[in-house]
C-alpha cells in the first residue's frame, strides 16, 4: 500500500503543528513549507516548493500572519502579503509539477461575511462584509482562484475561530475568566462561530475524499453561540462562578494597551457550515460546552 503524502504550508502555527501530528498519526507522509529552516521548503525557494509539492496527494495551506495585533499600516501590509503572496507562490509551483495534487485546500476565514446577528451566513446565501479584514479575505480567495491548476481541485476553506489546547483564542478567554473578568463583552449579543481543531482536521480529510464538493466551504460548528453564552461556558469549564462584563468602550481602551483590535471579539460572526452538514460530515464536537470541557481536561 502506497503511503499518501500531504504538504502542510504554514506548518509552524497552532493549527499547522496540530495538523502535522494528526496527519502523521493517520499514516500520512508529511512535507512542510514555511519560513523555518526545518521545513522541507522555504517560501523564498520556488524550486524547493515545487519539489515538495510534486507527487503529493493533498496540499493544505495555512500560512498567514496573526491578526491579533493593531491594524497599523505595517501590520496590515504583512497580514495581506503573508496570505496572498504565499498562495501565489503555491499556485506558480503547482503549475510546474508533473504530478500535482488532487486537492488544494487553502485557508480563508469566516470573517469574510458581514456582521450578522439576524441570520447565519452560508456558502450559498451568505453576504460578504466590508472593511480591512474582509478585503484581506477577498484578496486571499481571489489569488487562489487566479492560480492555474486544472488538475487540482481548489477549496477556499472559510474557517471560524479555531479552539484547541495549545493555541487559538482560548488562552486569553481563560485568563480573563480566572481574573474574574469573564463576563460578556460589549452587548454580548454578537455571535461567536467556532470549530474545534480536531473537527477542522477531519473536515479537511472529508473534503479531500469527496471530489464532488467544491469551494468555498465554511468550517464551523453548526451551533454558534452568542458572546454571553460563550463566556458563561468558559467560566463553567474552569469552575469560575462569576465574571465582570466588559463594555465596548473599555474593550477599546484595553485593545490599545495590549495591541490588538476589538473586532476580534465584537464582530458578530455567524458562519453556517451548510456544505459540510448537507454532505453528511459528523462533528465530534458540535456543542461548545463539550469542546471547552475537552480542552480544559487536556490542559490539566
Amino acid at each position: 500500500m502506497v503511503t499518501p503524502t500531504v504538504v502542510v504550508a504554514g506548518a509552524s502555527g497552532f493549527i499547522g503543528r496540530y495538523f502535522r501530528r494528526r496527519f502523521a498519526a493517520e499514516g500520512w507522509q508529511v512535507r512542510t513549507i514555511g519560513r523555518d529552516t526545518s521545513a522541507d521548503a522555504q517560501w523564498n525557494d520556488d524550486g524547493g516548493i515545487a519539489k515538495a509539492l510534486n507527487g503529493a496527494e493533498l496540499l493544505v495551506n495555512l500560512a498567514g500572519r496573526t491578526v491579533n495585533c493593531r491594524y497599523n499600516e505595517r501590520n496590515r501590509r504583512e497580514i495581506l502579503d503573508s496570505r496572498v503572496q504565499t498562495t501565489r507562490s503555491l499556485g506558480v509551483a503547482l503549475s510546474r509539477c508533473d504530478e500535482p495534487q488532487r486537492t488544494w485546500i487553502n485557508a480563508s476565514t469566516g470573517t469574510i461575511y458581514r456582521h450578522a446577528e439576524d441570520r447565519p451566513q452560508s456558502e450559498i446565501a451568505g453576504e460578504l462584509g466590508s472593511g480591512f479584514s474582509v478585503s484581506v479575505a477577498r484578496a486571499w480567495e481571489d489569488e487562489l482562484a487566479a492560480a492555474s491548476t486544472p488538475l487540482t481541485r481548489q477549496i477556499p476553506l472559510r474557517i471560524a475561530i479555531v479552539l484547541g489546547r495549545d493555541g487559538g483564542v482560548m488562552g486569553p478567554f481563560r485568563n480573563l475568566a480566572r481574573l474574574g473578568l469573564g463576563g460578556h463583552m460589549g452587548r454580548g449579543t454578537q455571535k461567536f462561530s467556532w470549530i474545534h481543531v480536531e473537527d477542522l482536521f477531519h473536515s479537511v480529510l472529508f473534503l479531500h475524499e469527496r471530489p464532488e464538493l467544491s469551494g468555498p466551504v465554511n468550517a464551523a460548528s453548526p451551533y454558534a453561540v452568542d458572546n454571553r453564552e460563550l463566556m458563561s461556558l468558559v467560566r463553567r469549564s474552569l469552575g469560575v462562578p462569576f465574571g465582570v462584563p466588559t463594555p465596548a468602550w473599555l474593550l477599546g481602551m484595553g485593545a490599545v494597551i495590549i495591541r490588538t483590535e476589538t473586532e476580534l471579539v465584537l464582530k458578530s460572526r455567524w458562519v453556517e457550515p451548510r456544505k459540510l452538514v448537507e454532505a453528511g460530515f459528523a462533528f465530534q464536537y458540535p456543542a461548545l460546552a463539550d469542546a471547552l470541557n475537552a480542552i480544559s481536561r487536556s490542559s490539566r
